[in-house]
């Protein structure tokens, strides 16, 4: 594989602790809410509204957005889609086209576990396979044996420490060996019932597992199982050195990103893709009936809310239940969420002036609120 250009240790840092997604994990609380002891997550009846013929409120979520006076965002794009019709709406910089391109981040690893998902389904590989036998010599033989199960849904107990050279650059595997032979780092957890710590090395290894059962790149990968199938022509996983985006951009003020996050939070897409992409996948065109269920069984261990199929599962303050995946990279902070029925669902993407985690988090909160 060829070297990435990357030479910023602080991307290194932020990839092997997994905050590409855990800085914005408040945009929709993974971990509010869920259901007792893992397993399915289910409806709370008692405090859920029928909603199913709520229709879009358009003030509402534009108001949402917010306005360039807040100081909060530069700008802000949603896209909300489902039965009962459709809007899209603006705010500052992003506004000049709200179907441009922007940097995905961490909802790239929906992609990612839909392949590996899929190469489950076709019998290349199993739940229980061992990386340290599917990839010998990323993970140490003593650790521990952990599972392609527990890369996806977050269990893996992998530490999140790295020890980095300021002057090297990395391949998958070499940024993997940052944190599997950190002193500082320590060996994994371990024990029946891990605690689910999100970790973007999970997907880094998931990538790497994609390429060697399939002896194609990861790239190819996606491309053939997903976007070209699903006529998604705004998505693709950036090659090596690819700094710039492909089509106009959201917010293109914003500086060039490396595309070092590769399957862990490096692709590139827009809201009509990422809308269309969620929706396929809830509904079942991508995975068969085996596979598909474990888009929504939390592990039965699940403090973040990350299912056994690596989807990112919420409960909103009024009791509904949203799948999808937040991710943040190269200056854009988005989400995918739709309800399991696909009665409702929302792709933003925003660009913070601030780093005031409360603020932003009220805000999201907000979006999620106008959108379902």
């Amino acid at each position: 594989m060829t070297k990435s250009p990357l030479n910023r240790p602080s991307w290194i840092a932020l990839a092997a602790a997994g905050a590409a997604l855990v800085t914005v994990t408040a945009a929709l609380p993974a971990g509010a809410a869920q259901s007792p002891g893992g397993g399915s997550p289910t409806t709370a009846a008692a405090t859920v509204r029928d909603r199913r013929t709520d229709p879009i409120d358009a003030a509402a979520l534009q108001a949402s957005l917010g306005t360039p006076a807040d100081g909060l965002f530069a700008g802000a794009m949603a896209r909300v889609g489902g039965r009962e019709g459709r809007w899209t709406g603006t705010m500052g910089a992003v506004s000049a086209d709200p179907d441009a391109s922007f940097r995905v981040g961490s909802i790239s690893k929906l992609f990612t576990s839909t392949v590996v998902l899929q190469l489950v389904a076709e019998g290349r590989l199993s739940l229980g396979t061992p990386v340290q036998r599917l990839l010998p010599g990323t993970v140490p033989a003593h650790w521990e044996p952990i599972t392609v199960e527990q890369l996806l849904s977050h269990t893996s107990g992998l530490p999140r420490a790295a020890c980095w050279d300021a002057n090297a650059v990395y391949t998958p595997a070499e940024l993997v060996r940052t944190v599997t032979e950190c002193p500082q780092a320590g060996e994994p957890a371990t024990g029946t019932d891990i605690p689910q710590v999100y970790n973007g090395v999970n997907y880094f290894l998931l990538g790497m597992a994609i390429e060697k059962v399939t002896g194609h790149s990861f790239a190819d990968e996606v491309t053939r199982r997903i976007t070209r199938p699903l006529g998604l022509r705004h998505t693709y996983v950036p090659a090596w050195g690819e700094t710039g985006l492909r089509a106009p951009a959201l917010a293109p003020h914003l500086p060039a990103a490396d595309p070092w996050p590769w399957a862990e939070g490096g692709m590139v897409s827009n809201a009509p893709d990422l809308e269309r992409f969620l929706t396929q996948l809830l509904r079942g065109r991508l995975l068969p009936p085996a596979q598909q269920k474990l888009l929504f069984e939390l592990p039965r261990h699940a403090e973040r809310g990350f299912t056994r199929g690596g989807v990112q599962y919420a409960r909103l303050p009024d009791g509904t239940e949203v799948y999808g995946k937040s991710g943040s990279y190269g200056g854009y902070t988005n989400g995918v969420f739709a309800t399991r029925d696909l009665r409702r669902s929302v792709v933003y993407s925003l660009v913070p002036l601030t780093t005031e985690q409360r603020r932003i988090e009220e805000r999201y909160l907000g979006i999620a609120a106008a959108a379902f």
